[in-house]
């Protein structure tokens, strides 16, 4: 095990620093709200909260599904198209999700074109029937900016019942079972008409 001495007072700022960094995926480090969207890498750690939304735990969603059969927005980033593809391939990506949901890729990055931004109050708009007070809950992976920024969205557009479930789908499917999710195709070809959205970076 490394251990570290430090004298100075900026070296105790370097460390602390360098701890919140390092620190586990169940780390208390207290990641403050952004005022607005957090436009920076879309997997970090997020805060405990979302100002005008509602946080929930798997008991909460659970019970949310039964009761109140929310929108289900999963704003997980699509896998790069792979390269060297034939001209005319097909290329519709899928993953495993919350049954159910519905998946709007890349939907939560920022910032975010202001047709692309328009485009996805447009299809939420739709989704809900135009409801406001429809429950709509975002989620898409553990440590993911993305839902949080969706939820901040829908929250300032003016929907009264905005739920947050910040484990994702991985946190689900700890317990749950999933099923194969296609990207939302009116989204996605609102989104390619304006701009790709977001994709997964290449390993």
């Amino acid at each position: 095990m490394l251990r570290v001495r430090l004298k100075r007072p900026v070296g105790a700022t370097i460390l602390a620093a360098l701890l919140v960094a390092a620190a586990p995926a169940d780390s208390p480090v207290n990641v403050p709200e952004p005022l607005e969207l957090y436009e920076g890498p879309q997997h970090g750690y997020t805060p405990s909260t979302l100002d005008g939304a509602t946080v929930v735990d798997l008991a909460a969603l659970d019970k949310l599904i039964t009761d109140d059969k929310p929108l289900l927005l999963d704003v997980v980033l699509a896998d790069r198209k792979p390269e060297g593809l034939p001209p005319g391939t097909l290329w519709s990506p899928s993953h495993r999700s919350i049954p159910g949901a519905v998946w709007l890729p890349g939907a939560g990055v920022a910032p975010m074109k202001p047709e692309q931004q328009t485009g996805f109050l447009k299809r939420v708009e739709a989704l809900t029937g135009g409801d406001r007070s429809k429950p709509i809950v975002t989620f898409c992976q553990p440590e993911c900016w993305g839902s949080w920024n969706a939820g901040k969205r829908l929250v300032s557009a003016g929907y009264s019942r905005v739920y947050w479930w910040p484990l994702g789908v991985e946190g689900w499917q700890d317990s749950h079972d999933t099923a194969v999710v296609k990207a939302d195709k009116a989204w996605t070809a609102a989104a390619d008409d304006k701009a790709p959205p977001a994709v997964e970076p290449q390993r």
